[in-house]
């Protein structure tokens, strides 16, 4: 890495039907809806002009078909690191059923049966986090929303678990950095949508 950090610009996919209906969206290759593609398309003018190292995506569709439509897909690189949480047992559930036979349940507390750890999510972030800062220059990333809240909390050197506090919204930008150097790692945006 150069003299000067980079920074980290986080995408999160655009709409699908099943964050419009609450759904668990783990590994389940779900395509984009209509407005999903829009809020997508409405990205390319925003990031156009920036020039990123690299760019990186989920291998899911959802995540790729977003970095084509804002411009990248040539570009984006295959990380299966990026791909959601395996939500096991609770894929394609909402949380207020699942709370119906789990009262109090909290993914990033209880986790998810037959599905990934919190742990397990956390070391695929910060697989994630090394090839970003071995990058000579901003790097673009396009995912999911739990893989990303991971990977913000982990960015900050905070535990996976404090992931909880950040939400994002689909196809919102977000941008991580320094605030001087290495060792204040900051948000500098989240959960942008004005594109």
């Amino acid at each position: 890495m150069g003299d000067v950090p980079n920074k980290v610009y986080l995408v999160r996919h655009g709409e699908t039907a099943w964050t419009i209906s609450g759904q668990h969206t783990g590994r389940t290759d779900i395509a984009l809806t209509e407005q999903g593609e829009r809020e997508a398309r409405t990205l390319a003018p925003r990031l156009k002009n920036k020039h990123f190292a690299q760019v990186f995506t989920s291998p899911l569709q959802r995540a790729r078909h977003t970095a084509e439509l804002a411009g990248f897909g040539a570009r984006a690189q295959i990380d299966s690191d990026l791909t959601e949480w395996d939500y096991g047992v609770y894929e394609a559930r909402r949380t207020v059923d699942i709370r119906a036979e789990r009262a109090g349940w909290r993914l990033f507390r209880d986790g998810c049966p037959g599905g990934e750890t919190l742990d397990e999510v956390s070391l695929r972030a910060d697989r994630v986090i090394g090839r970003i800062r071995a990058q000579e220059g901003d790097v673009l990333v396009f995912a999911h929303r739990d893989i990303l809240r991971i990977l913000i909390a982990r960015w900050l050197n905070l535990p996976a678990v404090e992931g909880r506090h950040f939400y994002l919204v689909t196809a919102s930008l977000n941008i991580l950095g320094y605030d001087h150097d290495l060792d204040e790692p900051v948000i500098c945006l989240l959960n942008d949508e004005r594109h």
